[in-house]
């Protein structure tokens, strides 16, 4: 009872908000395939403002004319959201940045530099003493500009202790109001990437002044993982992209990022902007762009999300979908679930498809069909509509006919399954020993045996 109630204040306290960077228009488009002209960076971002991002990141200015239009359109165009635009920390990129800028209504300068000696010696070839120079320099220039500054320490985990805790004290100092933290190689594992989120905010002059932001990348598949142990660390910003699109293997990915936390909320007590429902459609939008799709065993958003193939959790999805399910493909605007006909599918399924269809049978017609089913989905993999009217032609006394829209019907996907859908079972699948049937090998004595029948 005792951890109960504790559970029960948990809930009611208010929840901290965690801020959602979209990095989607400038990291993800250096994802390989995936760049984005002027116009299509405007449309994505229309969709991340329907989306509810605190922040969009729309590109590098300095980069190319193309850019630099692109966040100069963004900033004039997008309202609610930050607009942020990235900047080495040099004066040419900051001055660049503002620019492109210039009449946002809430424009953010994002200025960054490596810090870690692997790229202090063979990248920027210069010493310590100069980097912590050049970053501070750099936050004066574009506060000088901006009040909203952000600076990150590119390849932050990978950067000696010490030193990191030293520049980062001189860009507070200087006037940065974001400290972002990457592990830009992927490289860290959670337990040690949140020691090092709590190692700074205990040793960092002035941290608490300042938002704590992460941006990690997917080398080891880690990202979101290491991400969401920030925030329990004391992180309360998340640099992700839709889709996780980004450099080499990817960054944390939004829209698994903003679940975790609203599935697992007793672990996960924060709460984001982000509305839930245009998750779905932002996936599709910026595979449409790009034309870079998702796998399909993607969480959250690839195809097969919410679609069902074995028989044993087919049958659980026709009785109720959350034996299989823990988010509801509507509460992420993805398409209701599907029950896939392969050859793992179960009798079940085969029946309630067959029943959409216009037809019904007797339990020894289903075993006949069914083993049929089987040999065909060996062979083709997917089983279409088409196919299963082909199918039922051979069937003895079938007791319907085929109806006259059933040929219309036919397509790869099946007629989304949701709760409530399904017709009521037959009553040989119902519970009752069938005993019309004396040809099946197991008489169905108990729920067991009849939830066995039905896969």
């Amino acid at each position: 009872m005792a951890e109960e109630d504790a559970l029960t204040d948990r809930n009611h306290l208010k929840r901290e908000h965690v801020i959602i960077f979209d990095t989607t228009l400038r990291d993800g488009e250096q994802s390989p395939g995936c760049s984005m002209n002027g116009k299509e960076k405007v449309r994505m971002a229309y969709q991340l403002d329907r989306l509810g991002v605190d922040i969009i990141e729309g590109g590098f200015p300095i980069a190319s004319e193309g850019d630099f239009d692109a966040v100069r359109t963004l900033a004039r165009e997008i309202r609610r959201p930050v607009i942020a635009a990235l900047a080495r920390s040099c004066p040419g990129d900051i001055e660049r940045a503002w620019r492109a800028l210039e009449g946002a209504a809430r424009p953010r300068i994002h200025t960054f530099l490596a810090t870690s000696d692997i790229h202090l010696q063979h990248k920027l070839k210069i010493s310590r003493r100069q980097c912590l120079e050049q970053a501070r320099d750099g936050v004066k220039l574009a506060r000088s500009f901006c009040k909203d500054v952000q600076f990150s320490a590119e390849d932050a985990s990978r950067t000696e202790i010490n030193f990191l805790c030293e520049v980062l004290e001189a860009v507070i100092e200087a006037g940065a109001t974001t400290l972002n933290i990457p592990d830009t190689v992927g490289f860290s594992v959670p337990h040690e990437f949140a020691e090092l989120i709590q190692t700074l905010r205990r040793r960092v002059r002035g941290i608490d002044a300042v938002a704590i932001s992460v941006h990690c990348h997917d080398d080891l598949g880690l990202s979101v993982a290491n991400s969401l142990a920030a925030i329990g660390a004391g992180a309360r910003q998340v640099e992700c992209t839709v889709n996780g699109i980004g450099e080499r293997a990817g960054n944390t990915s939004l829209e698994e990022l903003v679940m975790v936390m609203r599935v697992r909320e007793e672990h996960y007590p924060y709460e984001t902007s982000v509305v839930a429902e245009q998750l779905f459609p932002s996936s599709q939008l910026l595979s449409d762009i790009t034309g870079v799709y998702v796998q399909p065993h993607k969480a959250i958003v690839g195809r097969n999300a919410f679609a069902h193939e074995a028989g044993i959790h087919q049958d659980g999805m026709i009785k109720d979908p959350s034996t299989y399910e823990i988010i509801a493909p509507q509460s992420v605007g993805a398409p209701r679930n599907e029950l896939v006909l392969g050859k793992h599918s179960g009798r079940n399924a085969l029946r309630v498809r067959y029943e959409k269809l216009g037809f019904t049978f007797d339990r020894a017609q289903l075993d006949d069909i069914y083993r049929r089913f089987v040999a065909l989905a060996d062979k083709i993999k997917t089983v279409e509509d088409g196919n299963l009217l082909e199918l039922v032609r051979e069937v003895p006394s079938r007791t319907s006919t085929i109806p006259d829209t059933a040929g219309k019907t036919a397509t790869t996907w099946m007629t989304p399954i949701a709760h409530g859908d399904a017709p009521p079972a037959a009553p040989e699948a119902a519970g009752t020993k069938d005993k019309g049937h004396t040809g099946h090998p197991h008489e169905r004595e108990n729920e067991q045996e009849d939830y066995l029948w039905g896969v």
